[in-house]
């Protein structure tokens, strides 16, 4: 695929300035704290079914929130277009997360910590700066497509004998690639109507959003 044009670029650099080489072995600007477990090496973590289930579950909150946002402005000319956009991940989760109480004997909960943070922090950005929604809206889709799947495939192998969970499959509409096109596309077609102080907020909104990502990624590892 070609170089990414538009808005979505300049979201994409800010991102990869706070990634670590680790993470992102070719643009990855970032130093590594080895003091934050989301930091450390995927090879080094040590997974549990009850953390993993922990993150699956907090994860869901976010997911949840963000499709609520999405589906409840259909109409809206801001959110309405990301509507069934392919990357949703709820249903998906709904199901892993059946799938590890049974496998593990683990009991059924709820969001209680960063998810449910993030989750409320998603429904008031939706509600007063959609620039900064969006920001939050591209980077855990798209870091989930990329850096996410290599975290499943090291945990499936440490705690799941390989087995690839719903998290980790994208089937609708044309599957991953298709999808992530559309929604880049989408994207720059929002952020054309932005003006630069517009875009610069959601640029600003970066570092918060890997800052409660990074919250997530601490309950498995």
């Amino acid at each position: 695929m070609g170089q990414q044009k538009g808005f979505v670029e300049e979201m994409r650099r800010v991102a990869m300035s706070l990634h670590t080489r680790e993470q992102a072995p070719r643009e990855g600007e970032k130093k590594t704290d080895a003091t934050k477990s989301e930091q450390k090496p995927v090879a080094r973590w040590t997974p549990t079914a009850e953390g993993y289930l922990n993150f699956l579950v907090e994860s869901l909150a976010v997911y949840e929130a963000m499709e609520r946002v999405v589906a409840a402005n259909e109409n809206e000319k801001t959110y309405g277009k990301f509507n069934n956009c392919g990357l949703e991940r709820s249903e998906a989760l709904r199901k892993d997360i059946k799938y590890m109480e049974e496998r593990f004997g683990l009991a059924p909960r709820e969001a209680t910590g960063a998810g449910k943070e993030y989750a409320e922090t998603l429904k008031a950005l939706a509600a007063t700066s959609p620039p900064e929604f969006i920001c939050h809206f591209y980077n855990v889709y798209f870091a989930h497509s990329a850096g996410g799947r290599m975290i499943g495939r090291k945990v499936s192998e440490l705690i799941l004998d390989g087995k690839e969970l719903e998290f980790y499959e994208w089937r609708a509409n044309g599957g991953l690639d298709e999808s992530l096109a559309r929604v880049r596309n989408l994207l720059n077609e929002t952020a054309e109507a932005w003006s630069r102080e517009e875009k610069d907020r959601c640029l600003e909104e970066t570092g918060k959003s890997f800052q409660l990502s990074g919250q997530l990624l601490r309950l498995i590892a």
